[in-house]
């Protein structure tokens, strides 16, 4: 059965050139949206929209760095112009991090945390909201982390990041939610672009954390962190809004192991 939930949306996904973006982009095409890639590599954008045309869908790559809110606007921007609206907004893009100790953590480090995971998706955010709020409709999916709420060790500056993201979204939620717009948090556990960094520098922790997942698997970017981030994108969703969603196969419940290698205090 062909699945048109989402028929007649225009959604715009950062960091859809890979990963969980290009997951989530993939999913959300196949269910009828047309989708703005926004993402820095322009190699990596330029083929994720050529795939998603390839397999029927609608999508166009726009070479976005998130830190630069010029960019970002003009990414929201060239999904109403190329689509006539913005519907859907998933805010994925992030970049890794070096593993250091808490006190050891530079303040550029926090600084170029804060650029991507913070005030690129409310750049975003804000220039996407006349324009839901005009319509009465619209759909905010961050992707934030599990290194967060569980503090991971190591990734400090990352952690920050995004639990500041996971506040702004569900604060939002709230203001936003007399105009139909629904704002939801996902924390995935996937083989994405940032796990497979993560197995290079660290792989024994990397494996690790996959054996310990309940499911004893890290979850397909596409199949698993795809169709949820679908669900909460379509009508299906309508009365859910506030939201963090653990797609991790149960990781969350009591905890991955998560023991990189720092340098001693």
């Amino acid at each position: 059965m062909v699945d048109v939930r989402l028929e007649g949306r225009a959604a715009i996904v950062t960091g859809g050139g890979d990963g969980i973006g290009l997951g989530i982009a993939k999913r959300l095409a196949r269910a009828g949206a047309s989708v703005i890639i926004a993402e820095f590599s322009e190699e990596k954008g330029e083929a994720a929209a050529a795939a998603i045309r390839a397999g029927g869908g609608r999508a166009d790559f726009i070479r976005t760095d998130v830190t630069d809110r010029s960019q970002m606007e003009a990414a929201v921007d060239a999904a109403v112009s190329r689509f006539g609206s913005v519907d859907i907004l998933v805010n994925n893009a992030y970049s890794g991090g070096t593993f250091s100790r808490a006190e050891a953590m530079s303040d550029i480090h926090f600084h170029g945390s804060f650029a991507i995971n913070l005030f690129g998706p409310k750049w975003a955010m804000d220039r996407a909201f006349p324009h839901m709020k005009a319509k009465g409709w619209g759909r905010i999916i961050n992707i934030c982390s599990l290194n967060g709420v569980n503090a991971h060790v190591g990734t400090v500056d990352y952690n920050v990041g995004k639990e500041a993201l996971r506040t702004l979204t569900r604060t939002v939620a709230r203001e936003w939610a007399v105009f139909g717009i629904c704002a939801n948090i996902i924390c995935p556990a996937a083989a994405s672009a940032s796990f497979r960094e993560f197995e290079q520098l660290q792989p024994a922790a990397a494996s690790s954390a996959a054996a310990a997942n309940p499911m004893g698997r890290m979850g397909d970017p596409e199949a698993d962190i795809g169709g949820v981030a679908l669900f909460l994108a379509s009508e299906d969703a309508r009365y859910l809004t506030g939201n963090t969603l653990f797609v991790d196969g149960g990781g969350h419940i009591n905890g991955v192991a998560w023991a990189p290698e720092l340098p001693d205090a």
